[in-house]
């Protein structure tokens, strides 16, 4: 039987959980412990009621999740955070939030996942957070419309285009999640071009006046990578079986 502390060290050192800093609050790592053993793994983006209850229902005692259950200072238990924990500790159900650590890892991160998925090459990092940079830049052989094009391939829900910037962009800056931290630096990073996850209505007229392209390919979609593939790497390593808690998430 595969313990959980094991399969929790494999996941500490494979994303660095303790070197690459998060939000206050976020608590990557194991948030949840199990009895102490897995016989499934699971991958979800959200620490929600709902992919819990999907999860135990197919046999997963192991989720990894991107939106862990803590960001705030301490919560009553109460409504919703009670719910999600009485669930898990009713069901034998192990909780690992990994948040920024898998956005920006090289290899099995969001950034870097949908950078090969649009066959581009790595240049460089930007943006950075407490002592790491979280956003990459990628070289971009395709013309815009081809960008555009194979963008609506990978996010099939929709995407939002921004188009102000150059036709045939030299270099792509990739941001998974929310990217409005990044809008106002690209530029800086070599780039007139980002992929992201979510913005404002105010990015428009900030993408018209700076000369950008914008893509706005979903939150949740642009952040289900770097759990699928952690869990695909830890069911691998430990022998075990593995399923991905989808959810119908278009935001």
């Amino acid at each position: 039987m595969v313990k959980t502390i094991d399969i929790t060290n494999f996941c500490n050192d494979r994303v660095k959980v303790h070197e690459v800093q998060d939000f206050p609050g976020a608590l990557n790592g194991l948030q949840v412990q199990n009895g102490g053993e897995v016989k499934k793994i699971g991958a979800a983006v959200d620490a929600g009621l709902e992919p819990f209850k999907s999860a135990t229902k197919n046999g997963v005692d192991f989720l990894i999740v991107h939106h862990g259950l803590f960001w705030t200072p301490p919560t009553p238990l109460t409504g919703p955070n009670y719910s999600k924990v009485h669930h898990c500790l009713t069901n034998n159900l192990a909780v690992y939030g990994a948040h920024l650590p898998l956005d920006c890892h090289p290899e099995i991160g969001n950034n870097a996942i949908i950078a090969a998925k649009l066959s581009l090459e790595f240049h460089s990092t930007f943006l950075p957070f407490e002592g790491n940079d979280i956003g990459l830049i990628a070289d971009c052989p395709l013309k815009r419309e081809d960008l555009h094009s194979q963008l609506k391939i990978i996010f099939p829900r929709g995407i939002k285009a921004m188009e102000f910037g150059s036709a045939n962009p030299s270099k792509v800056a990739i941001l998974s999640g929310s990217g409005q931290s990044a809008v106002n630096k690209i530029l800086d990073a070599g780039s007139d071009t980002l992929v992201t996850g979510e913005l404002k209505q105010q990015h428009f007229n900030l993408a018209q006046e700076l000369g950008l392209n914008l893509y706005a390919c979903g939150h949740y979609a642009t952040e289900t990578f770097g759990v699928n593939a952690l869990a695909k790497e830890v069911a691998g390593k430990f022998n075990l079986p593995y399923e991905f808690i989808e959810t119908e998430c278009l935001l």
